[in-house]
């Protein structure tokens, strides 16, 4: 994926990842519950790779993790 904002992209990924585990969440588990596949977790939650999310899955993440979506955009 081509984007002006790489270092956003794999922010927001770790900032799903930290609050997935947090949450008690594997990969797996979690992908079940926003209704995507373990390799899509993979591929938002790692650093090699940038890819874009929906804002419904945006939007769903944030539901199962129980925070507000701005947490996920915010910068620190």
């Amino acid at each position: 994926m081509k984007t002006e904002f790489p270092e956003r992209y794999i922010t927001l990924g770790l900032k799903i990842a930290y609050y997935r585990k947090k949450s008690g969440y594997t990969q797996e588990a979690f992908a079940e519950l926003i209704g995507k596949s373990v390799n899509f977790i993979g591929q938002i939650e790692g650093t090699g790779t940038i890819r874009g999310v929906s804002l419904e899955t945006l939007f769903k993440i944030a539901e199962v993790l129980n925070i507000s979506p701005a947490k996920l955009l915010e910068e620190d």
